[in-house]
């Protein structure tokens, strides 16, 4: 790897521990000849001038990551397709994929600015709502697109397909569609598999279904997965990653598909996945 001269830092906003870590950790990078380029919340643990988060991976070497698996999933919207590494500081509570603790975060970065640290790929998921034959919106996702009822309405009516073959017709209060990554945030919450992340899988998973037989199912990463919405308009709700989505119309269309784009996290180098389940999944030792 070429010498690292410019790092994005992104942070959770409002955390106590943010405020402590960010001054120091700036000083650090300073101090190594590395231009920082912070996002809006960074800038104000600071006190200097950040910019808009989409913004930060420009013209960077690796994003550094401050927070939990939620403000992960932001900074991977704000990579859009780069060819970009995350470096995540778990600053949360469970944090499945923030795999670096607070302790690790300089013996990390040393070992990453030598390039001697270790790159996990997540697949990411494309998501494109059509209505009629029209394209309105499309999105993509690390570890999730889930279509779900809205707050006033009651179970949802979606019949899904899988490469044009007739799976189901679900009535329940929602369906998810999971990533490998995803199989451990709220699929695994409502009875879905835990897929190991180099698995070329996809789970359908469905929210509280009506009938107990209803059960998630695990289809190959090469399929294309078409959820058509039976409701009326305004009653169900599509939503990638819990972070963006659209209110959906009676007809409309949610065809998911694997996307080209891969998500680039550093794992520190001996800590492997079953590690991370026993640790936050709270799994009893050998």
């Amino acid at each position: 790897m070429d010498a690292i001269k410019t790092v994005g830092v992104i942070a959770k906003a409002n955390v106590a521990k943010a405020a402590e870590i960010v001054p120091p950790l700036l000083e650090w990078l300073k101090a190594r000849g590395i231009t920082a380029r912070c996002d809006l919340e960074v800038a104000g643990y600071a006190g200097s001038t950040g910019m808009p988060r989409a913004q930060v991976p420009e013209g960077c070497q690796f994003v550094i990551v401050l927070g939990g698996d939620g403000t992960l999933l932001s900074a991977a919207r704000a990579i859009g397709g780069r060819n970009i590494p995350l470096f995540a500081v778990n600053l949360g509570g469970l944090g499945f994929l923030t795999a670096i603790s607070q302790e690790d975060l300089y013996p990390e970065l040393e070992r990453a600015l030598r390039g001697e640290h270790r790159i996990g790929h997540r697949r990411m998921l494309a998501c494109e709502l059509m209505r009629g034959q029209t394209s309105v919106a499309s999105f993509e996702a690390l570890n999730d697109i889930v279509v779900s009822k809205t707050a006033v309405a009651g179970m949802v009516d979606l019949v899904t397909h899988v490469d044009n073959h007739f799976v189901c017709s679900y009535k329940a209060d929602g369906l998810i569609v999971s990533t490998p990554t995803g199989s451990t945030a709220y699929s695994l919450s409502a009875g879905g598999p835990i897929i190991f992340p180099t698995v070329p899988a996809l789970s359908i998973t469905p929210i509280c279904p009506h009938m107990l037989t209803y059960r998630p199912v695990i289809v190959p990463d090469t399929s294309v997965i078409t959820v058509l919405c039976q409701s009326a308009d305004d009653a169900a709700y599509l939503n990638t990653d819990g972070q963006a989505g659209e209110t959906l119309r009676h007809g409309d269309r949610v065809v998911c598909r694997r996307s080209p784009n891969t998500l680039r996290l550093i794992r520190p180098p001996r800590l492997l996945y079953f590690d991370v389940l026993r640790q936050k999944l709270k799994w009893g030792e050998r």
